[in-house]
């Protein structure tokens, strides 16, 4: 098997406009996809902040995240009085159903043994809500794999097996609050009964409230987590988790695994509704409904993406791309972009995975004609998108500086946005946030060559 080429990870001693954020990071988004779940971080104030300000300015909605605030002697001493006090404090405060634990590079540096010492903390007052912990040092890995783990952090404290239930798990993985939405909708659309872990397109995207919530209404019940080892099957959304969440169920609980690309582009989605469709079938293998087929509308946005990508192949076609992300959303991008006549020249991420370039393979993408680059930072990334000069860039809002100064347009996808309005609502997955996409990318690369001509563009 022919792969693309992989460009190495210099040996920088630092990174220079880092394209990752810390490990907790993802952790707390994943946890704010639990109905009344509260996010402590056992570390220093200072990732508390951080974390919350990269939140904050991508959602747009406000956020408390606990601390248990390590101080000089807690680094030496270890922060059990810290993490005993900042439980203790969020119950007082919030009365959290939930409160999810994660951890810090400092915490796990030092050794703290943080499982022993909350089983020190729920034995002493059983009437504490649920604990969830979580080890994310970020030495370990990025927001990635902070939500990732995370969310089999979830599943492993909570999920039991027993009789089968006519239910699908779905494990999105990051996306944004309107794709998670979007899901909800398509399952729906399939008489499935859906299980998502994490939830928080309402969490995260919520209405103006005349008062403050210091935990928003929304997310998924612990109690339904507690049924996902009994579900039919899963469907894990990500074409690059070696692993991940959905197969410690089928490991632990034999709930059959179905993994699949985020569905953007056309073939994407198609895969994803075919396997929807399966366990349409399954579920209802044994009764009187009927097999289930593609619902009308679901037919009706293809057909008006498939001529969207006729009216608008010429304006696309062979235009050099580079991609840049959290690995699963950047292959689904570079497959779409393939699929449309876009042709990708960089897929970047900050991430390291091993799997990308095997998972743009599988995707179809001519081997070698493009280039891979993982653990990047902007940096490295924008140099080498200055030796490729490409016509456009997909990517977050960290990459506006190499647009800017290389003069290419930017269409800014998944995260961080933070120098633009509604990022939560940003949809990428299924026909719909396609063709949002497509038009997108199609009126950047218009709207650039009109900017760039002598004559400009007039419709006489």
């Amino acid at each position: 098997m022919s792969l693309p080429i992989a460009v190495p990870s210099s040996k920088r001693p630092a990174a220079t406009n880092s394209c990752r954020v810390c490990a907790p990071l993802g952790s707390v988004l994943a946890f704010r996809g639990l109905r009344g779940c509260m996010p402590l971080i056992h570390g220093s104030q200072g990732c508390a902040t951080y974390i919350r300000r990269y939140l904050i300015s991508h959602f747009r909605e406000p956020m408390d995240v606990a601390s248990t605030s390590f101080d000089e002697s807690a680094t030496i001493f270890g922060g059990q009085s810290n993490l005993a006090a900042a439980i203790k404090n969020l119950v007082r405060q919030y009365s959290p159903e939930v409160i999810g634990v994660c951890t810090t590079c400092l915490a796990e540096t030092i050794g703290e043994d943080t499982v022993g010492i909350l089983r020190e903390i729920t034995t002493a007052d059983p009437d504490l809500p649920p604990i969830i912990h979580v080890a994310t040092p970020s030495f370990k890995g990025c927001q990635y794999r902070g939500f990732h783990d995370t969310v089999e952090a979830i599943l492993r404290a909570t999920a039991r097996g027993g009789e089968r239930l006519p239910h699908v798990n779905l494990l999105p993985g990051p996306v944004s609050p309107a794709d998670l939405r979007h899901l909800r909708e398509i399952v729906a659309a399939f008489d499935l009964p859906l299980l998502m872990l994490p939830d928080y397109s309402e969490t995260l995207d919520g209405p103006s409230l005349a008062s403050y919530a210091p935990i928003p209404e929304g997310g998924t019940p612990l109690a339904e987590v507690a049924d996902a080892g009994r579900a039919t099957g899963t469907l894990q959304l990500g074409a690059t988790l070696a692993d991940g969440p959905g197969a410690y169920l089928e490991r632990e609980h034999g709930v059959p695994l179905v993994k699949a690309s985020l569905p953007i582009g056309v073939r994407a989605t198609d895969a994803v509704l075919e396997s929807l469709a399966a366990f349409a079938m399954e579920s209802a293998a044994g009764t009187s409904a009927s097999a289930p087929i593609t619902p009308a509308w679901l037919s009706a946005e293809r057909g008006r993406l498939v001529d969207a990508y006729v009216d608008g192949h010429k304006y696309v076609s062979g235009k050099r791309v580079a991609v840049v992300g959290d690995p699963d959303l950047a292959v689904g991008v570079a497959g779409f972009c393939a699929e449309i006549g876009l042709v990708p020249v960089l897929v970047a991420s900050g991430a390291l995975t091993h799997r990308m370039a095997t998972a743009l393979d599988l995707l179809g993408l001519a081997p070698g004609s493009f280039e891979v680059m993982e653990d990047a930072d902007y940096d490295s990334i924008g140099r080498r998108v200055a030796e490729l000069k490409p016509d456009l860039i997909l990517g977050p809002s960290k990459a506006y500086p190499t647009s800017r100064a290389l003069g290419i347009p930017l269409v800014r996808i998944g995260f961080p946005v933070h120098d633009r309005i509604g990022a939560g609502r940003i949809l990428h997955l299924g026909y719909r946030g396609t063709q949002r996409l497509f038009d997108e990318v199609a009126n950047a690369l218009l709207d650039h060559q009109q900017d760039s001509s002598e004559m400009g563009y007039a419709y006489q």
